[in-house]
């Protein structure tokens, strides 16, 4: 285990140590382990983890499409698991659409000014005149009882008994080619989004850039293949692999980008 720790970052550790300590409880018990909604970058630790034992499997649910934030079920390999497994259903927030309009942060925060830790609801998905989000079902009395605005609106929080009615993504990433003098943070964002050196570093130290869904603040945080990026008014990039270097010793980066679908 030592060898597939090392080729995580330190701050990640405490995570790992967890992930292990889930995996250790499962081969004890021999019962499942259900997680609360993880991020991808937090699923790829788990994966990479419980890939090593062949006696346990891990299993993802996230109810809508591609979502971003899944549960996961950590299981002996006897294991088959059900969407019923997961504990989890989608609610929808009914309010006066037709004088009003909800934005993904808005939704965001009501529910973190409810007390809820964001490791206990999954995606939350806007269209035209519609929000939905998942939460656990062991939240689902507290958040029908407690949610009862989004800022100055009322609003009432119902569950969707379907999944045909679940929203459906509306982004995907658009691949392009970049070439880079380094991997620190302060660079790859300069150059992916065609800002001034000056103006990344001043966000990075802000704490408006994250990686892998963390808040960073150093300039010279090394970025590594697979990492995403999300930069307040920016929007969010992926780097999906290093394609060696130029003639000059640039890196050339394959980068995804999340737009919207035509």
């Amino acid at each position: 285990m030592q060898h597939l720790i090392q080729h995580f970052r330190k701050d990640e550790q405490p995570f790992i140590e967890q992930v292990i300590g889930w995996q250790r409880e499962v081969e004890d018990r021999y019962a499942p382990k259900l997680t609360d909604f993880l991020d991808p970058r937090q699923r790829f630790i788990v994966e990479s983890i419980i890939r090593q034992s062949e006696d346990v499997h891990v299993f993802t649910e996230g109810l809508f499409d591609h979502a971003e934030r899944q549960r996961m079920l950590i299981a002996p390999s006897y294991f088959q698991a059900t969407k019923e497994d997961f504990q989890m259903a989608c609610y929808a927030v009914n309010y006066p659409s037709k004088f009003v309009q909800i934005k993904h942060p808005d939704v965001l925060g009501a529910l973190l000014s409810i007390g809820l830790d964001r490791s206990k609801f999954g995606d939350i998905r806007l269209a035209e005149n519609t929000v939905q989000f998942i939460m656990a079902m062991e939240i689902a009395d507290y958040v029908r009882a407690n949610l009862t605005g989004i800022g100055k609106i009322k609003v009432h929080v119902e569950e969707i008994q379907t999944t045909m009615l679940l929203l459906q993504i509306e982004e995907q990433w658009v691949e392009s080619s970049y070439t880079v003098s380094s991997m620190r943070l302060d660079v790859v964002l300069a150059t992916v989004a065609n800002i001034s050196r000056q103006k990344s570093q001043n966000l990075i130290g802000a704490g408006k850039v994250k990686v892998n869904w963390t808040v960073r603040e150093a300039t010279s945080f090394e970025l590594q293949e697979g990492d995403i990026i999300s930069a307040r008014g920016f929007g969010r990039v992926k780097i999906i692999m290093t394609e060696g270097r130029t003639k000059k010793d640039k890196i050339r980066l394959q980068i995804g980008r999340l737009e919207q679908k035509v």
